[in-house]
C-alpha cells in the first residue's frame, strides 16, 4: 500500500516510497515501531545505546551493534555484518527503545552470534547490488516453484529474499511433512548459480511475511503489529458464542483467527456471574436447559424437557437464584414465575406485510412520451378555437 508521500504504480501497487521506507503513515513498511523516547534527551554523562534496529524484506528485523559510532537515523540504509558477506537493510529504530526491545525479546547484547555489527553506510554501488538482486526475485520464484512442481515435491515456493551482496538467495517454504529437497537444491544451483539457503517457516509466519487484508477489511495483524503468536483454541471461540464454521473462523494462514484472543479476557470475566450452562434449573414444572445466553444484555434463555420449542427468559441474578434453591435440595414453583414480563415483550417480534408496497421498476428511467403527438395535438386545439372567442 502507498502513502501519501509516495507515487503509485499499475494496480495500485507502491511504484517507489520517496521516505526509504520510513513513512510516517506506516503505509511503506511492516512491523514499525513509534519512537516515543525520540523528543527525550539523555542525561549528562550517558553515552547513547549503540544498537540499532534494522529492517529487511517483508519484516524481517534483526539488532546490530554501531561499534563505528556512526550518525544513524530512521530511514538509513545501511550495510551489516552476515555470515557471509554483507547485507543491506533500513534502520527503523535508534535509541534507548532498542535497549527495551532487546530486553522484551531477551536478547543478549554480549552474544556475537545473534547481534552483528554495521560495517558502514551504505554507498550509490551497495544500493545498486541491492536493487538489482530484487529484481531477480520475483521472476526466480516463480521458476522455483515449477521446479519443485516438476519434481512432485509437497512444498510451497512462498517467498525468495537475496542478500544485499546478491552472494546468497533463501528460500522459504511451507510445507506439511518432511520434505528431501537435496535434488532440488542441485537443481536451483545450476539454475540459478548462487548460493541457496531453504528456511522452512509456518503458515502463521507466511501470511505474516507476505500480508493481505483480512475478512475485517483492515491489513493483516501480524503483518503490521503482531509479533508473538500465540496459540488459538475453539474454547474462544465457544466462550464468546461464536459458530464454530471454519470458514468464518480461519484467517489468511487457514488457522484460527488471532482476533480470537483479543476479547476473550472481557468475555471471561463477564461470565463469572452467569451460572454454567450445563446446570440444569430443577422445578416443580419440570426441569430447565440452557439453551441460548446472551452475554451482553445479561439474560438466559431455559426449556422444559420434552418442551425444547417454548423458551423462558431469565436474568443472571434469577437463574443464580434457582440455582442456589437448588444447592439447598429445594424446587422452584416454575420458570415462568421468575420470568420477566418485560424481557418477554421485548422479545416479540412485529412483522409488517411490504408486499407490493416498493415495485421493482421503481427505479427504472420513466417512458417519455411522444412530443411529434403532443405537439400536433397543441396545433389541432389552436385551429380549432376562434381568435375572437371569449
Amino acid at each position: 500500500m502507498a502513502c501519501n508521500s509516495c507515487s503509485t504504480g499499475k494496480e495500485g501497487q507502491p511504484k517507489g516510497c520517496k521516505n526509504n521506507g520510513a513513512c510516517s503513515s506506516d503505509g511503506c513498511n511492516k512491523l514499525t515501531v513509534f519512537d516515543w523516547l525520540s523528543n527525550m534527551t539523555l542525561p549528562n554523562g550517558e553515552a547513547p545505546f549503540n544498537c540499532v534496529e534494522v529492517r529487511f524484506k517483508n519484516g524481517r528485523k534483526h539488532y546490530y551493534k554501531n561499534l563505528e559510532n556512526l550518525a544513524l537515523n530512521i530511514g538509513d540504509v545501511v550495510a551489516t555484518q552476515s555470515q557471509y558477506g554483507h547485507d543491506i537493510g533500513i534502520v527503523t529504530l535508534t535509541g534507548e527503545l532498542v535497549r527495551i526491545q532487546m530486553k522484551r525479546k531477551k536478547i543478549n547484547i554480549e552474544d556475537h552470534e545473534i547481534v552483528k555489527k554495521i560495517y558502514r553506510k551504505a554507498n550509490q554501488r551497495d544500493i545498486n547490488i541491492w536493487q538489482e538482486a530484487r529484481a531477480k526475485e520475483e521472476p526466480m520464484k516463480v521458476r522455483a516453484r515449477q521446479v519443485a512442481i516438476d519434481l512432485k515435491l509437497q512444498m510451497k515456493i512462498s517467498d525468495i529474499e537475496f542478500q544485499g551482496d546478491a552472494s546468497k538467495a533463501t528460500f522459504y517454504y511451507t510445507a506439511e511433512d518432511r520434505v528431501d529437497f537435496r535434488e532440488l537444491i542441485k537443481v536451483y544451483a545450476r539454475e540459478f548459480k548462487t548460493r541457496i539457503e531453504m528456511r522452512q517457516v509456518g503458515f502463521r509466519q507466511e501470511a505474516a511475511r507476505l500480508g493481505g487484508v483480512g475478512s475485517c477489511g483492515r491489513e493483516l495483524c501480524c503483518s503490521t503489529w503482531l509479533t508473538d503468536f500465540r496459540s488459538v483454541s475453539t474454547s474462544a471461540a465457544r466462550y464468546q458464542q461464536l459458530s464454530l464454521n471454519p470458514q468464518k473462523l480461519a484467517g489468511q494462514c487457514g488457522k484460527l483467527k488471532c482476533c480470537l484472543n483479543y476479547e476473550l479476557d472481557t468475555y471471561l470475566e463477564a461470565l463469572k456471574g452467569f451460572p454454567k450452562t450445563d446446570v440444569k434449573l430443577r422445578t416443580e414444572k419440570g426441569t430447565g436447559v440452557c439453551q441460548k445466553t446472551d452475554i451482553f444484555k445479561g439474560v438466559m434463555w431455559y426449556a422444559y424437557e420434552g418442551e425444547w420449542m417454548n423458551w423462558h427468559k431469565l436474568t443472571t441474578e434469577q437463574a443464580n437464584v434457582i440455582v442456589a434453591l437448588n444447592s439447598k435440595n429445594k424446587k422452584a414453583s416454575s420458570l415462568e414465575d421468575y420470568a420477566d414480563d418485560e424481557l418477554v415483550e421485548e422479545t416479540k417480534v412485529e412483522f409488517e406485510n411490504v408486499v407490493g408496497q416498493d415495485s421493482l421498476t421503481r427505479f427504472d428511467n420513466p417512458k417519455r412520451g411522444n412530443k411529434r403527438k403532443t405537439n400536433r395535438s397543441r396545433n389541432n386545439k389552436r385551429k380549432r378555437t376562434p381568435k375572437n372567442a371569449k
